[in-house]
């Protein structure tokens, strides 16, 4: 998977844990920066470092993207993704999100009751709404990383059912925003919407 990749005006790439979603996003950035010196990409990087393992993993990551993609800049926004999305995109600039699986987990967490998940649910639309216009109406191509965890048997918990069924919904409407959608297994891309 290292041929050089062209960029879609914008990619949902989906995929389960370790499937090869953020290697594909950074093979994808790292072609568009080898296509013209003008070109420039941003990494906006939604994951919180809650604990020491997270802190851990999260350095991993930086250490291991600026040594595969050393020209891409990394703002972190665990919340205000439409924004940034919006501030950073540019005709010149691609514009990676990793991932939205971790940026609805920050808002709609902590959730501890049926009625605190409809609150969340309900607080999260505007925040969702901005993000799909920020797509529409990206000047530069978008590249959004997220998971597919629909798969697997139906989990127990209401609150993990809520989160399951509001990512599927997420999942779905940037879809529909996206000119391309890749699946990703075993670091394999399977292109579902698009051409690849």
């Amino acid at each position: 998977m290292d041929e050089l990749l062209s960029a879609a005006r914008s990619e949902l790439i989906l995929g389960g844990q370790k499937s090869g979603k953020s290697r594909r996003a950074e093979l994808l950035a790292r072609s568009w920066l080898a296509q013209s010196p003008s070109h420039q990409a941003v990494m906006i990087a939604t994951a919180q470092p809650w604990d020491e393992e997270m802190r851990e993993r999260i350095a991993r990551h930086q250490v291991d993207r600026a040594a595969r993609v050393p020209g891409m800049h990394t703002v972190e926004e665990p919340l205000a993704l439409g924004e940034t999305l919006a501030c950073h995109s540019q005709p010149q600039t691609l514009v990676v999100v990793d991932c939205l699986t971790l940026w609805l987990t920050n808002l709609l967490m902590p959730a501890e009751n049926n009625e605190q998940n409809e609150a969340l649910a309900q607080a999260a639309r505007p925040q969702i709404a901005m993000v799909l216009g920020a797509i529409e109406n990206a000047a530069g191509p978008v590249v959004l990383v997220g998971n597919e965890i629909g798969l697997g048997v139906i989990p127990l918990g209401r609150e993990t059912r809520a989160f399951v069924d509001a990512l599927g919904l997420l999942n779905q409407q940037v879809a529909q925003a996206c000119q391309r959608v890749t699946f990703m297994a075993a670091g394999l891309p399977l292109t579902l919407k698009g051409t690849a």
